[in-house]
């Protein structure tokens, strides 16, 4: 089954620009230099509907759903519990309201460590006794080994993020990877025959919880994908000056591209 895939983010848990930062990238008027926090929007067709999830709500998903136009949200992935993974949860309220009149509760999928950072935070939306009559109509699932939402089917590959197990996600031919700072061996043979990789590449400089741009291109050489899009970019990388430098069939993303994917389909 083909999908379509839009990054509704690129960039770190500060963005890009970055407050207070007057470097190159910063200041740049390439708009592919400025990046919200990241996210990615997976569309397709199933039985004559269009059908999207979301994988991870940061503080910038309502101007992202509002430029990528999202209308409906069938599901939401959690790669972990970090702020510019998770903050934009409430903003899902609208989107909710309709989706609960039609198919119940928009289901929010995610591992028991981010659950509990869920819950705690929006205790107001999943309190058993919670009275905010506008909150969310959403509900918490548990991140299984593989979920299927709409006939695609949602893998977890396992991941650090420093010392943190946080959840990448295959699904069909195509490979999700953010904020990763080693992909265990076990991981590489879930990545088998991956033809679109989506990885995270910080910057040049070593960080104790982000692949550098060199790991990412050689973990990227490894799975062998045929499209290598790089993600959770900081202010340290330009765009255009970055591409030049890269292998071919790897390039980094930037806001608002939609690229077709093979995405799968449930048996």
């Amino acid at each position: 089954m083909e999908g379509q895939l839009t990054f509704l983010g690129t960039g770190t848990s500060m963005g890009v620009p970055t407050l207070g930062c007057g470097c190159a990238v910063c200041t740049s008027a390439d708009e592919r230099d400025r990046r919200l926090r990241p996210s990615l929007l997976v569309r397709w067709r199933q039985q004559d509907r269009d059908r999207a999830v979301v994988i991870d709500t940061g503080p910038d998903f309502r101007l992202q759903a509002l430029r990528a136009g999202i209308k409906r949200v069938d599901a939401v992935f959690y790669t972990h519990s970090h702020a510019d993974h998770i903050l934009g949860l409430d903003d899902l309220r609208p989107l909710s309201y309709a989706a609960a009149r039609e198919s119940g509760p928009i289901p929010l999928y995610a591992s028991a460590e981010t659950t509990g950072v869920l819950e705690r935070i929006y205790d107001y939306t999943f309190s058993p006794d919670a009275t905010y009559i506008n909150r969310a109509r959403v509900r918490l699932e548990p991140l299984a080994e593989l979920n299927t939402v709409h006939g695609v089917e949602f893998a977890v590959v396992p991941l650090l993020h420093g010392a943190m197990p946080i959840a990448g996600f295959r699904f069909g031919e195509a490979a999700y990877l953010t904020d990763v700072s080693t992909i265990p061996d076990e991981s590489f043979e879930l990545l088998k025959g991956v033809q679109c990789l989506i990885v995270s590449a910080l910057r040049h400089v070593p960080h104790p919880s982000h692949a550098t741009l060199k790991q990412a291109v050689e973990w990227a050489e490894r799975i062998g994908a045929r499209q290598t899009w790089f993600t959770h970019i900081a202010h340290e990388l330009g765009h255009e000056a970055t591409n030049q430098s890269l292998p071919n069939g790897m390039a980094l993303a930037y806001d608002g591209l939609t690229i077709a994917a093979e995405i799968g389909q449930a048996q």
